[in-house]
């Protein structure tokens, strides 16, 4: 039989962010303790969000959604990780592998939608404020979250079709700690031509346009504020940018220094260290970023904790 058959393949190895068994253990608590905080802040956002009518608006409409999406993206490689290092496996399945390639390309992908979704509507409520409950209803609210949901369903549904008619060699070893898109190409025994040809397409349509569109409501933002003469009226108008703004300059800072750092160094290890900081770093820190610059993020997570502890 050829070793190059991908039907031979059963699984790959998962090489990790280090290979020195002193570090492992500080590497699971470390892990650990960064996705129950991501998880538990995304998990208050939503909830605070859903349960005060105060927030019953189209930016913390978007905000829950996005929270929901970053508690996705880090549970699709984070506990696989941990599993790996508690067994001391570096195994992961060829089905479990694409199905973290595609979770890991719709989650990623509707973190760009939703930002610029997010970049929008402060572009509607500065540019357009007499105009902005009636174009940002939530029938529109609604249909922006569904389009990006549909529009990169197709889009990882096609990757892995793609992928399914690569071949890759008997041990594989992935040089990360978990199944990237970019890292499962590398790898592969035969030609990938098609498909970096559509990751191409497909960065161009998940990255490069929905970060056009954010700076485009910004540039159209900054503009509107230069023509305000009050300057309460400017610092009142941008201070609802601030958190968003933020969280923007975090993903992207962080995506474009894994991008930077991977075609500088030829180390993979240190590319992997570098892809942590967008992977489980970014999704951590979105709450906190939400909770300390909004105060009333603050305080309908003020008012949710009393109601929980009251409960107790």
């Amino acid at each position: 039989m050829d070793p190059k058959n991908h039907t031979t393949i059963s699984e790959f190895l998962l090489l990790g962010l280090s290979e020195d068994p002193e570090l492992q253990p500080l590497l699971f608590g470390l892990f650990l303790s960064m996705y129950l905080v991501t998880v538990l802040g995304n998990l208050f956002i939503i909830l605070a969000v859903s349960s005060d009518p105060c927030l019953h608006t189209p930016m913390y409409f978007f905000l829950s959604n996005l929270s929901f999406v970053d508690i996705c993206f880090v549970t699709t490689t984070v506990p696989k990780m941990l599993v790996n290092i508690h067994t001391q496996s570096k195994d992961i399945s060829y089905t479990g592998c694409f199905t973290q390639v595609y979770f890991f390309t719709t989650f990623a992908g509707l973190d760009n939608f939703l930002l610029t979704v997010m970049a929008y509507d402060r572009f509607v409520a500065i540019c357009h404020p007499l105009h902005y409950t009636v174009i940002m209803n939530p029938r529109l609210c609604g249909l922006l979250v569904f389009v990006s949901w549909v529009v990169i369903f197709w889009v990882s549904v096609l990757h892995i079709v793609l992928m399914t008619q690569l071949t890759f060699c008997i041990g594989t070893e992935i040089p990360h700690f978990f199944c990237e898109l970019d890292q499962i190409l590398k790898i592969a025994c035969s030609d990938t031509l098609m498909n970096n040809i559509f990751l191409y397409v497909a960065t161009a349509l998940l990255g490069v346009f929905p970060l056009t569109g954010i700076l485009f409501s910004y540039s159209q933002i900054v503009s509107s504020l230069m023509r305000m003469s009050s300057i309460e009226g400017k610092y009142k108008a941008f201070s609802t940018c601030g958190s968003h703004l933020s969280v923007v300059s975090l993903f992207y800072g962080t995506g474009l220094g894994v991008y930077l750092s991977s075609a500088v160094t030829h180390s993979s290890q240190r590319s992997s260290v570098a892809s942590v900081m967008y992977t489980v770093v970014t999704p951590m820190l979105n709450p906190f970023i939400y909770s300390l610059r909004n105060k009333d993020v603050k305080g309908a997570l003020g008012r949710l904790l009393s109601r929980i502890i009251s409960c107790l």
